[in-house]
């Protein structure tokens, strides 16, 4: 792991959090509200725009990262791919 990425890690909002936030089982019910606490917890977050970015860089299909979850970032990767090939 390169020191840049324990850099950001270090200052991340979600560091005191329990993990298990992160990956809710579902965005319907329940896991609606707790992909809604995840969010809340990275629009305070410094280094949001790095964890997305690495999100997206190592093709993490499952969690909310950078304030994104799995369909969100998968559009992002679709709208990225057009624009890369426009």
């Amino acid at each position: 792991m390169s020191r840049d990425v324990i850099d950001w890690r270090t200052r991340a909002a979600c560091r005191d959090e329990d993990p298990e936030l992160f990956f809710p089982v579902s965005e319907m019910g329940p896991g609606a509200r707790q992909v809604a606490r995840a969010k809340a917890v990275c629009a305070s977050c410094p280094v949001r725009a790095e964890c997305l970015a690495y999100a997206l860089d190592s093709g993490l299909d499952n969690g909310i990262f950078g304030g994104t979850t799995e369909q969100e970032r998968r559009s992002l990767i679709r709208s990225r791919r057009r624009a890369e090939a426009a």
